[in-house]
């Protein structure tokens, strides 16, 4: 089992950031690298791909890495974008509504905040849905 520092700190810290600024986040551990939790529910999860492994990670981003991915929950047409899309994108076959995202030196972070919060959306109980829904811009 690895943890949060097996992600590189540059990394980390703005997708930690962009997930504890949502309501009732936890932090954990995850089997790989760090995850975020919604009321148990995972709905952001960053690890690094070495020499292959994980495996199944390595197959989904097509890379042996090294390479730090961020993996993302995402609905109806943004998700299909996100999948079809191609790199940094790329779909993650454990599950319908699960994308995954190289984060590379030119990373778009106002993005992955977008992206972020969309997981989280898509993950989170009504009532905290529907209030963080009511504090986005254009909502």
């Amino acid at each position: 089992m690895s943890g949060p520092d097996d992600v590189p700190p540059d990394l980390l810290a703005p997708v930690r950031a962009a997930c504890l600024a949502l309501p009732e986040v936890r932090e954990e551990a995850a089997w790989e690298g760090v995850r975020w939790q919604v009321r148990r529910r995972t709905f952001a999860h960053l690890l690094t791909i070495v020499g292959g492994r994980p495996q199944a990670f390595a197959r989904a981003a097509g890379t042996d890495g090294p390479v730090t991915v961020l993996m993302l929950r995402s609905s109806g047409p943004e998700l299909e974008v996100l999948r079809a899309g191609g790199p940094p994108f790329f779909p993650a076959p454990w599950g319908p509504d699960v994308v995954g995202m190289v984060l590379g030196p030119s990373v778009d972070w106002a993005e992955v905040g977008e992206l972020v919060t969309e997981s989280f959306l898509v993950r989170a109980p009504r009532a905290l849905r529907e209030a963080v829904e009511r504090l986005l811009p254009g909502e």
